[in-house]
């Protein structure tokens, strides 16, 4: 984030994982995870969160250093739900906020899937992982698209348009292209970015 120093960065993004598991943490509790020895150099820091609207202040305040709303909304894309890369199935719109590198997402609005099914392992897309998606409401033939079926179902397919008639393209040969009228297929946007947990 510009402006701020790697350290404060670090401690940002710290601050960010604990809360997400809905923590906030305390000046010892930063202190030992970064093994620093003085809580004043580390004080510093945390000031410089505070006037740079990330942290509340302090306060006084003994216990938890807490992230603000703008911090907050910074620290992820949402997480709209599930999407088969089978058959297609409906996307369940959800809160949770994922944690997406700058680099993986796309030039306007973005948010994330994870993938269920594996009719896309051919392109590297597996069961469980999560796929960044631009919205958008049109894609050139060969994209990798989150298309909406009869405004019900949703599914990740490569798409090729035609005149007459919209082929979603799998990426395995256990599973046949889906064909259908234009009027039935919605494209809600298309893959620019992929992050995968390897237990």
């Amino acid at each position: 984030m510009p402006g701020l120093t790697r350290r404060q960065q670090d401690i940002l993004a710290f601050l960010q994982d604990c809360a997400r598991d809905g923590h906030a943490p305390t000046l010892e509790e930063i202190c030992r995870h970064f093994g620093l020895r003085s809580r004043g150099s580390l004080h510093k820091h945390v000031i410089a969160l505070v006037e740079a609207g990330l942290v509340e202040p302090m306060q006084g305040r003994r216990r938890g250093v807490h992230l603000t709303d703008a911090a907050r909304e910074g620290e992820g894309l949402p997480l709209l739900g599930r999407i088969a890369a089978g058959e297609p199935i409906e996307a369940v719109p959800g809160t949770e906020r994922i944690s997406v590198p700058e680099v993986l997402r796309g030039n306007s609005e973005c948010y994330v899937l994870q993938v269920r099914g594996e009719s896309m392992i051919d392109d590297g897309i597996h069961d469980g992982d999560w796929v960044i998606v631009e919205h958008r409401g049109h894609a050139r033939n060969g994209e990798l698209v989150v298309a909406l079926i009869d405004e019900d179902a949703a599914t990740l397919k490569r798409i090729e348009q035609r005149p007459d008639e919209v082929v979603l393209h799998p990426a395995n040969a256990d599973y046949a292209p889906q064909r259908y009228a234009p009027e039935r297929v919605t494209i809600q946007g298309v893959v620019v970015g992929q992050m995968r947990r390897y237990h």
